[in-house]
């Protein structure tokens, strides 16, 4: 019990140097993005009396929230739910390693067990079936690179340990082992550290992109779209 109880503890240290090692990274990274300085828009407002600048950047902002905005999500908008599960399953994932090193009590009720537990089961299902869609399909595998393969392939472990670390938390018969904790806890810490060097790391230029095309969509007058 001793050494369960002493490596778990190793476990949530390594944890939290994993997040301050990500958020050192993502400072230099936004410390190099903020060298760059966009462009004046040179052409005349396309429509100052229906748009401008900060309307076009709020639409922009919020474009990933709103499926009708799109032709891509309204016509599928079954993909676009699994678009939707997926990033719940990675703030649930998230939300699970670290309120369990800060209110273990919390994560282990049965409200937060279900809530959690579900939609980590759920991105599970959709994790499998992305890696499947970049297996098989051929346009998917075209534009695949080594590090999409193997990000899907571990987020797709770590929302299925997920599961069963609720399941861990919660009390579930079966799932009495320390040790499925720690194991999360390590994955996610590789992920945290991982993460700045990957792809995956788009989320954080996300919305400064959005702003920016945003901001000069909106200054031309083509957003927010207007339909007729």
């Amino acid at each position: 019990m001793h050494e369960s109880s002493s490596l778990l503890h190793t476990a949530e240290v390594v944890h939290w140097a994993a997040l301050i090692t990500m958020a050192a990274v993502y400072s230099l990274r936004l410390r190099w993005l903020f060298n760059f300085k966009p462009g004046a828009d040179k052409s005349a407002p396309g429509a100052p009396h229906r748009t401008d600048k900060k309307r076009g950047a709020n639409y922009s902002l919020f474009n990933v929230a709103m499926p009708w905005s799109m032709e891509s999500t309204r016509k599928g908008f079954a993909f676009y739910l699994t678009f939707v599960i997926f990033h719940l399953g990675v703030v649930a994932g998230i939300s699970l390693a670290f309120l369990s090193t800060i209110t273990p009590s919390l994560v282990g009720k049965p409200a937060f067990a279900l809530i959690c537990g579900s939609t980590l089961f759920l991105a599970f299902l959709v994790a499998i079936y992305r890696v499947f869609r970049r297996l098989f399909t051929p346009v998917m595998r075209l534009i695949s690179t080594p590090d999409d393969y193997f990000s899907l392939f571990m987020l797709t472990v770590w929302f299925g340990l997920g599961v069963v670390t609720e399941a861990h938390l919660a009390g579930v018969r079966g799932f009495e082992s320390v040790n499925i904790l720690v194991a999360y806890l390590f994955l996610t810490s590789f992920f945290l550290i991982y993460v700045p060097f990957s792809k995956i790391s788009h989320y954080l230029y996300y919305p400064f992109t959005r702003i920016w095309i945003g901001r000069a969509l909106g200054h031309r007058g083509s957003y927010p779209i207007v339909r007729g």
